[in-house]
């Protein structure tokens, strides 16, 4: 089971934004924008396809990653709830980085997607509708992450599912205290808005 965990925290590690931006020529996204090495910043800072690149890349990571997890597991439900919450560890503390990352967004979707598939696809209208009401996609971001365990739970899944699907949510919010704090201050930026190459990050 550790190793499965281990398997599925290397996964979920690989720094794709990082690896994505400078192939679209930002030697370090980490120095841009939010700091932050997502697809939400990534797009910000290098563009729409890059940005769509990162975000599609870190999903099927997710997937992969507890879908491996499992195989290892041998399918036990645990071994699935343990990999999603490594895969996501992985993204937000990647060993490649330092320990530093991402919020745990595009990796968790992707990961709650193999874990609890229809509680994650019955959370995303909600993340969609208040992108798309508010363009703020961290709001979209935790309240869509927030569904997902109670969905899991009233669709009566596995309790280690139940488990995994609330803590990827607690780390997804537990990454976006800097935008909750953004979000209350009404300093938040909205989905369009770029950042200027060569920024100085303002956020961890």
């Amino acid at each position: 089971m550790l190793f499965a965990a281990a398997a599925a925290y290397v996964i979920g590690a690989i720094p794709i934004g990082y690896l994505v931006a400078r192939l679209f020529g930002v030697p370090d996204i980490r120095r841009h924008g939010s700091g932050n090495i997502g697809a939400t910043n990534v797009l910000r800072t290098a563009g729409w396809l890059p940005g769509l690149v990162t975000l599609a890349a870190d999903i099927a990571k997710g997937w992969l990653a507890v879908a491996v997890a499992g195989r290892l597991a041998g399918g036990e439900s645990a071994g699935l709830a343990m990999g999603a919450v490594a895969a996501v560890v992985g993204n937000c503390w990647s060993i490649f980085l330092g320990f530093r990352g991402g919020k745990g967004v595009a990796t968790g979707l992707g990961a709650l997607l193999r874990l609890a598939p229809l509680a994650t696809l019955a959370a995303l209208p909600v993340f969609l509708v208040v992108v798309a009401t508010t363009r703020f996609v961290s709001l979209g971001s935790l309240l869509g992450a927030a569904c997902v365990p109670f969905g899991a739970l009233a669709l009566g899944a596995a309790r280690p599912v139940v488990i995994g699907a609330f803590g990827v949510a607690a780390i997804v919010v537990l990454r976006h205290h800097a935008n909750i704090a953004r979000l209350r201050a009404g300093t938040e930026k909205r989905l369009g808005e770029r950042s200027v190459p060569g920024a100085e990050a303002h956020a961890p």
